[in-house]
């Protein structure tokens, strides 16, 4: 069975802006998308902001294994109960993959619970990443380097989480460099942050940037079941406890009664 990827996409500036739109006639998220399907262990579909329920109903979700995140100008429009979900569906187990600007997407913040604040330049300048981590899957088939002729600046302090891994780091032609490519583990979902991807840019185009993206759909697919309730704090009664005990002291709350949060 081919691994179910939906690739998410904000779509304004592809509607708005006649540099991204050349680019990207169909938008960004359909050349992913199209992209990951020349895979045949891959299945891509799209949605948008502009969808209903932003495209990420529970039942989309729920026939989602790794969800591709692509936003910037519009994170304050994603809605938050839709946040609430694709959180859920993290904890759960599906994978998820935040692009370039998507550091500051609601989910993503939420996911890492920090700033997730960097410093940035838009000048079109030369970037390298050079792998750190040889071996990892999501590295698979790429050189020790490979360079984006234009690309927009991400410096440090990335204000995340440390990661599990990182995959690769950035040098940028002002002198900046960039953990650009970062894995986290979220309840039972694995998590992948990629920087390159700056809309007015052919990025999403260059062979090498398809590859990490097909390699990390690879890596964050996880096969196991879908936990059903990531949020469930269950009561445990005395008389289930895995050893005998005696009840000792004064409780708050009667057997099989919900805690407080």
């Amino acid at each position: 069975m081919s691994i179910r990827v939906t690739v998410w996409g904000e779509n304004v500036h592809e509607r708005k802006n006649r540099i991204v739109a050349d680019l990207y006639p169909d938008g960004m998220h359909a050349t992913i998308a199209t992209a990951l399907n020349r895979d045949p262990d891959v299945t891509a579909t799209t949605v948008t902001l502009q969808d209903p329920d932003h495209g990420l109903t529970p039942e989309r979700l729920a026939q989602t294994d790794v969800l591709i995140w692509w936003g910037h100008a519009a994170h304050g429009e994603v809605q938050d109960h839709i946040v609430d979900r694709v959180c859920d569906a993290v904890w759960s187990g599906m994978g998820a993959i935040f692009l370039h600007s998507a550091h500051f997407s609601k989910p993503f913040k939420r996911l890492m619970g920090s700033p997730c604040n960097l410093t940035w330049r838009e000048a079109g300048e030369r970037e390298r990443l050079w792998l750190t981590s040889r071996n990892h899957p999501i590295a698979a088939g790429l050189p020790d380097s490979f360079e984006l002729e234009h690309e927009e600046m991400y410096g440090e302090p990335f204000g995340v989480p440390e990661p599990m891994e990182t995959v690769f780091v950035s040098w940028f032609q002002g002198g900046e460099v960039f953990r650009s490519g970062l894995t986290y583990k979220r309840g039972a979902g694995n998590i992948f942050y990629f920087r390159p991807g700056h809309e007015t840019y052919p990025t999403y185009h260059d062979a090498n940037v398809q590859r990490v993206i097909l390699n990390a759909v690879k890596w964050a697919h996880n096969p196991a079941a879908r936990l059903a309730d990531p949020n469930a704090a269950p009561n445990v009664p005395v008389e289930v406890a895995p050893e005998p005990i005696t009840e000792r002291g004064p409780r708050l709350h009667q057997a099989g009664e919900e805690g407080f949060r």
